[in-house]
């Protein structure tokens, strides 16, 4: 049945299957992303059906047809508090304007996990997500030790205001701060969105006649940023976050240097498991901040591997993972 339903987000289907979760033998978790562009969010819905399988429990996938919409999300709250899933894991798409949200669900004695954007306001059974500044920071410095510490950078910014676009591009600039012959020529925000980027790039290429180094906020804009300097036959290291599978074939074939990866996968399946757990009375982790990895040429073939092959981490590898 989950399958089948996919991860369109239908109120007709949603409501199709919330009728049928009185199943004596499993729960409905639904899972809350912030849109079908990102290829991050789609390495997380997998991580959340696969452990949900595990469980013997079932996913529904609610996701605004417009990315990072707050109103279609906060539509899809009044949605899911009516027709009241077991428990919710939900990424919120603005980590303040979705608080009420979060403050509804809560009034309704749905239980809820936070994933991946840490919510500022609202009860969460746990959260699970990862250090973005580490994230900015740690992938930055690769870039620069690969420029031998110097050259003229451009940041294409996610979203201007979030927290991940916040604390990532942070990491970046305090890296940019470790480097002195390093330039920060501009620091645009390409929302995210892969053709955004491009666009950005090439307004930065006709005003910037040397750029040696890109620092994406995500993969996709990392990609976009390659088709514009393809496009206009130019040479830039570019970096990216999210260890997406577009980015991992682009570092085997040269055309990215590294991406920043916090893990969706994992993120999917714990924040999914602590949702269930918490269902059958047994124990959660209350918080579990997973450790960037800076995926390169070099330590690439683990994460070179078909998302539907992978394993969900175990409980006891949670807290591993989450241990600081």
């Amino acid at each position: 049945m989950k399958q089948t339903l996919g991860y369109l987000a239908l109120p007709l289907l949603m409501a199709a299957a919330f009728a049928t979760q009185a199943r004596a033998d499993g729960e409905t978790i639904a899972v809350f992303t912030k849109n079908q562009t990102n290829p991050f969010f789609q390495t997380v819905r997998v991580g959340a059906d696969n452990m949900a399988k595990a469980l013997n429990a079932k996913t529904l996938q609610y996701i605004p047809t417009k990315p990072d919409s707050i109103p279609e999300q906060l539509s899809q709250i009044e949605d899911v508090v009516v027709k009241k899933p077991s428990a919710i894991v939900f990424t919120p798409v603005d980590y303040k304007a979705m608080v009420p949200g979060v403050e509804k669900i809560n009034e309704a004695k749905i239980p809820v996990v936070n994933i991946t954007d840490r919510s500022a306001g609202g009860k969460f059974l746990s959260f699970v997500g990862a250090d973005d500044y580490s994230l900015g920071l740690e992938t930055a410095r690769f870039l620069l030790k690969t420029l031998g510490g110097k050259g003229n950078i451009v940041i294409i910014e996610g979203v201007k205001g979030s927290l991940t676009n916040v604390d990532r591009v942070r990491g970046f600039n305090d890296a940019l701060k470790e480097n002195s012959g390093a330039k920060l020529l501009a620091s645009q925000p390409g929302n995210y969105q892969r053709l955004q980027a491009l666009q950005v790039m090439e307004n930065l290429m006709q005003s910037n006649p040397q750029i040696d180094g890109v620092l994406a906020a995500n993969d996709a804009m990392a990609v976009g940023a390659i088709e514009a300097l393809d496009g206009a036959n130019r040479k830039a290291q570019v970096i990216g976050i999210n260890g997406t599978k577009e980015a991992i074939d682009a570092i085997k074939s040269g055309k990215l240097l590294a991406s920043g990866d916090y893990n969706g996968f994992a993120q999917g399946c714990l924040g999914t498991m602590m949702a269930i757990r918490s269902l059958r009375n047994q124990p959660v982790i209350s918080e579990i901040v997973l450790k960037p990895t800076v995926i390169t040429k070099d330590n690439y073939q683990p994460f070179d591997v078909p998302l539907e092959q992978r394993t969900c981490p175990t409980f006891e590898d949670a807290g591993k993972l989450g241990a600081k």
